[in-house]
This record gives structure tokens, C-alpha cells and sequence, in this order.
């Protein structure tokens, strides 16, 4: 269920949190972020940033991940701040999320790490408590048009060491093509359940062409099954940093994939690991294959564009028939967040004040980063949006009423929760594992994950 970009292609860098394909590439994050870990207790609180240039000029350095067309905004948006601030010159540092997390935590464990640095909410917990990211709190950078949910998701007892870049929501993306060639009805996305999702899945593929699917299978993110364990009471993580949930609410969560599967409203198990390989503009939602899929909401541009179809943004569905327990929230797509050991904390604060606040990065920036958590710079760039980032900023906009309270963050550890689901979905998926199995031995991976 790709809720995650995958780092395979331009589109899917542009999108706000990690792939399915560069998942399997997180478990070694957490052993290189550990050795960080020991370097860094090892070492004075000094050096990393560049000092102040003889000509009286500061040189910050800036890194994040994405492709093409994030670089490119970007930079623009470097160029305005340095044309208002002449003596702050930026110095871009970027490549893809496949090679980023290794680089960073390399180069946090040498006292060398960029002065600004897009943070993910995966790791956001782990730099912060190992004192690697600046309480921004301290700073003079303006929180008061922040949602208060994305406000709130760079906040721990670390300080405030992320501020959103953008804001997203889980979402369920329709292909209205793919309907109507079943003739299949589209589903009232403020009332439907889990079991009108699977009846309307199980049709389309019955009135489909062989190959096509109602719907891409569950199960290869955190974010699907956070939603899934918040309609049934339970969350992912609890505010102490431990496992919300025990083994049978994640054994209910594959049952029902289970189900699916076996009637038929999604891929086979081998199609499925399959389609985990494809890039975003070949998943099964663009190529026109699924009629309906997991993603996150500002992947939705992306996916429209690849698919050629005016897409539809829908809410998950819930047990009860109501939106209102839908247990949705407000993501941070990415934060924006300091090195502690910059030497330039004030003009590093200056840069990021100016990148969630000023109007000209917003126009810039636009909805790259997901939808502006800055309620007045959302408002003044929204006639520069294309029609599908308005889409998805109405999306945001009309389920903000209907939004539980925000999950936990990840705690340490939680860089390698993705790849244990993945790898017993699987399990699940190919019978090689009971969900009761699957349940009980994940659930003690994971919680072996973010106890170590």
C-alpha cells in the first residue's frame, strides 16, 4: 500500500515521506545512527557549520532529499532569501531518499552536519533525543499561522526541533475511470464502511478485465495500519515511545487483507510484491489496474498526472459509517530542522522563519512539500496552484472538523517498523504465516525495534 513515495522516480521524490523500495534500505539506518550515537556523546559541542567569511558573509549549509523538481523550487526559493538577506549566503546539499539517511547520520557521527536539514517524522525522535537537531523555540521564528496539529508534531520534551514543511493526510485515491468502466458506482466517502469497501472492490474486479483490481492490497506502511488501530481504539505508538497495540489488532488487520485477497477486491500475493517494485507513474492506480489505492493525500498530483484521470481524493472508511471515526490526522509531509551545533543559530532560524512564513517561498514552494501549514500563506498562494494541489488543499480543508487527536511520533527505533510489516504482510499473503502467527512475531519484532 503505497502511502510512501518510492525513490525510483522524480514524481515520487516530490512526495513527502520514504518508498516501499527504499524501505528495505532503512534497517541499516538505525545501526548507522547508533555509531552516530557513540560519536557524538564522544565529542565537544563544536564545529559542523562554516564560520563567518572574511567579506562578513555567513555560509549555511542546507540539506533534503527529493528529486528534479524539488531541487529546482528550492533553489529558487534560496535565491529570494538571499536577495533579502545579503550577507546569508545557502549552500544546497540533496539527493534522493535512498542514500540521504546515511549520509546525514554519517555525517552527524563526524561533527559535520548540515546547518539546515529536512527532517522526516520517522527520525525527527531519534535525532532529537540524541541531542542532534536546535530547539527552534529558543529562535525567533513565528508559530502563531501553524496549524496547531503540524505545530504540535515538531514538539517533544527535546523542544520544538521541527517546524512542517507541509501537511498531508492518509487517504484512499480513486480512479473514476476504473468505475466507470465496471459500472460501479462511486462510494459517499462520509459514510461508507469497511465492508462497502470490500463489496465495491470484490465488484469492480468482477466487472473488470482480467488484471484489474476494485483496489491495491494493504500492508506495507505504518500509516494504513495506524488508521486501522485507531477506528478499533488502539494507536501505533503511546506518548511513552512503546507499541500502542498488542498482536491480535495487527492479526484483525491482516484477517481482513486476508479477505480481501481471497475475494478477489485485490492482487494476487505475487502481484502485490510485484507492484512493490514499480515506480509511482506504474502503480496500479496510474496505469488504470486498481480502481481505488492507499496514498497519501499530496501524492495525488503525482498520481493524476501519470494516470491521466481527474482522481478522486476520498476519506478511509470506517467501522461505524461515520467520517467523524475515520481517525485521520495531520501529517508533517517533512520538517524543517537545525543542526544543534550550527554556529550560525540565529541566521539557520532567519532561513527556516523565512521558508514556513514568507509569502515568496510559498509562491515558490508551492504544494511540493504538501499542503502549506501556514493558514495566511495557503491562502495568498492558492490561485497559483495547479487544479489537482487545490484538490487536495479543499481535501484538507474539509476534513479538518473530523480529525482525531494527533498520533504519538515514532519513537527510536521506528525507522525499521515499515519493513517488519512488510515482510510479514507477505507472510500473511503467501500462507506461510497464520495472521495470529504474523501478529505474534511481528509485535515482538517491533517492540524489540524501539526498546533497543
Amino acid at each position: 500500500m503505497p502511502l510512501f513515495p518510492r525513490s525510483a522516480s522524480a514524481a515520487k521524490q516530490s512526495a513527502e515521506t520514504p518508498s516501499r523500495g527504499a524501505a528495505r534500505r532503512i534497517r541499516k539506518t538505525g545501526v548507522v545512527a547508533a555509531a552516530a550515537a557513540v560519536v557524538m556523546a564522544l565529542s565537544a559541542c563544536g564545529g559542523g557549520a562554516a564560520p563567518q567569511n572574511a567579506d562578513g558573509t555567513v555560509e549555511l549549509r542546507f540539506s533534503w532529499w527529493g528529486g528534479d523538481k524539488r531541487a529546482q523550487l528550492t533553489q529558487e526559493a534560496i535565491k529570494q532569501f538571499e536577495a533579502e538577506n545579503p550577507n546569508i549566503k545557502i549552500k544546497p546539499e540533496f539527493g534522493d531518499w535512498s542514500g540521504y539517511w546515511d549520509k546525514l547520520a554519517t555525517q552527524v557521527a563526524a561533527n559535520d552536519a548540515p546547518d539546515i536539514i529536512q527532517m522526516d517524522e520517522k527520525y525527527i525522535t531519534e535525532y532529537s533525543s540524541r541531542g542532534a537537531l536546535l530547539d527552534l523555540s529558543k529562535y525567533e521564528i513565528d508559530t502563531s499561522k501553524l496549524d496547531e496539529a503540524a505545530l504540535n508534531a515538531g514538539k517533544s520534551e527535546d523542544g520544538l526541533t521541527g517546524i512542517a514543511a507541509g501537511i498531508n493526510a492518509a487517504t484512499i485515491l480513486a480512479n473514476p475511470a476504473v468505475f466507470e468502466a465496471a459500472g460501479v458506482p462511486l462510494p459517499d466517502d462520509s459514510k461508507w464502511t469497511w465492508d462497502d469497501f470490500e463489496r465495491i472492490a470484490s465488484e469492480i474486479t468482477e466487472k473488470s478485465p482480467k488484471g484489474t483490481y476494485g483496489a491495491a492490497a494493504y500492508g506495507t506502511d505504518e500509516a494504513s495500519l495506524g488508521v486501522w488501530l485507531r477506528q478499533n481504539g488502539r494507536s501505533l505508538y503511546t506518548s511513552d515511545g512503546k507499541l500502542g497495540f498488542e498482536p491480535s489488532d495487527i492479526a484483525e488487520w491482516w484477517a481482513f487483507l486476508k479477505q480481501l485477497s481471497e475475494n478477489k477486491a485485490v492482487p494476487t500475493a505475487s502481484e502485490v510484491v510485484e507492484a512493490e517494485a514499480a515506480p509511482l507513474d506504474q502503480s496500479g492506480l496510474a496505469t488504470g489496474k486498481n480502481g481505488m489505492a492507499f496514498w497519501w493525500s499530496n501524492q495525488a498530483p503525482a498520481l493524476e498526472k501519470a494516470s491521466g484521470s481527474d482522481l478522486k481524493i476520498l476519506r478511509f472508511p470506517t467501522k461505524t459509517g461515520s467520517s467523524a471515526d475515520a481517525g485521520l490526522w495531520y501529517k508533517a509531509s517533512q520538517f524543517w530542522s537545525a543542526s544543534s551545533r550550527t554556529k550560525h543559530p540565529e541566521e539557520t532560524a532567519k532561513f527556516i522563519n523565512f521558508l514556513a512564513n514568507n509569502v515568496k517561498a510559498g509562491e515558490t514552494l508551492l504544494a511540493d512539500r504538501g499542503v502549506y501549514p501556514n493558514s495566511e500563506v495557503r491562502a495568498a498562494i492558492e490561485s497559483k496552484l495547479t487544479p489537482a494541489d487545490v484538490k487536495v488543499v479543499k481535501f484538507i480543508d474539509q476534513i479538518k472538523d473530523e480529525l482525531g487527536e494527533a498520533p504519538a511520533p515514532p519513537p527510536k527505533g521506528a525507522g525499521s517498523i515499515q519493513e517488519i510489516i512488510k515482510r510479514y504482510t507477505s507472510e500473511v499473503l503467501f500462507e506461510r504465516l497464520s495472521t495470529e502467527e504474523a501478529g505474534k512475531k511481528a509485535h515482538d519484532e517491533m517492540k524489540s525495534a524501539i526498546s533497543s
